[in-house]
């Protein structure tokens, strides 16, 4: 590894190494013991921005404290509405008798935790009528393509090989070679009489 005097060269016009080495100057793993630096200005300020004044209830998905929605993990970290004066003196009735509580109540009380619930969040959307829609669009627009160019890009008139004697003359060869002798071309001519066989 490198030596002591090595990283502290290295870290030498660091505050941070300066405020450290007043402390410790005995070991090197002390210069790495820095102070955390402060987050991205507005990247953890908006995230807490939107969680003020609303529970955290629990770890959540992943440990960070969002909320969102989902059948896999139905308990989101924070609670869904801020608090407000009407829903902290529900929770303060809620914690006595709940046969107290009217239905009306208890709805207030979920809906001010969770946006939806479970049977609402796995409602179908009809975002496949969306998908289905575009998909035909742009078929549409495939074969609207395709049928221009066949009909305005390409021309079938200067092709010799699609005028009648050119057609005539590959006929022709197709039964001097025999081609499908059982069921096919060659099986309907008469080589003897060299005519089409009745």
């Amino acid at each position: 590894m490198y030596s002591r005097a090595v990283v502290r060269s290295f870290l030498a016009r660091s505050p941070a190494y300066n405020k450290l080495a007043a402390n410790s100057s005995t070991s090197t793993a002390a210069v790495f013991q820095a102070e955390p630096k402060p987050p991205v200005q507005g990247v953890m300020q908006v995230r807490e921005d939107k969680i003020v004044g609303r529970d955290i209830v629990g770890y959540g998905l992943n440990g960070e404290a969002q909320y969102f929605d989902t059948i896999t993990f139905p308990f989101p970290s924070v609670r869904f509405m801020k608090n407000t004066p009407e829903i902290l003196a529900l929770r303060e009735k809620e914690k006595g008798d709940w046969k107290k509580l009217t239905l009306e109540e208890k709805k207030k009380l979920y809906r001010a935790s969770f946006c939806q619930t479970l049977v609402e969040v796995d409602a179908p959307t009809g975002e496949w009528k969306a998908v289905f829609g575009w998909v035909f669009v742009w078929v549409a627009v495939a074969v609207f393509s395709f049928v221009g160019v066949r009909k305005f890009l390409t021309s079938t008139a200067d092709d010799p090989s699609l005028s009648l004697e050119h057609r005539q003359a590959q006929l022709k060869r197709m039964i001097d070679l025999r081609v499908d002798p059982i069921d096919g071309l060659s099986s309907n001519w008469d080589y003897e009489k060299n005519t089409w066989k009745s």
